[in-house]
């Protein structure tokens, strides 16, 4: 195994986690930012009104791309397998 197969491999799985991550970081982030516009807009300064929203819409948006975020990973997987199956 070369240094160029395993920084194609390395390379491969860092592109498959930012692919399975993403979705539900974005919605995190968004969500976030617009409380935290909100809170600055009101001037409410609760630090737990956070949490709540942002845990619902993670949640939700976990259940939404879930098929996604599982062919990704299940490709990924296959992919591995053909490398480790084929020597290499």
């Amino acid at each position: 195994m070369t240094g160029a197969v395993i920084l194609d491999i390395a390379r491969d799985g860092i592109v498959t986690f930012l692919k399975a991550g993403a979705p539900v970081m974005l919605v995190a982030l968004v969500i976030g930012l617009a409380i935290s516009i909100l809170q600055a807009l009101t001037q409410v300064q609760e630090q737990t009104l956070v949490f709540v929203p942002k845990i619902i819409a993670v949640f939700a948006s976990m259940m939404l791309f879930l098929p996604f975020m599982g062919d990704a990973l299940g490709s990924y997987m296959m992919r591995i397998a053909a490398r480790i199956a084929s020597g290499g």
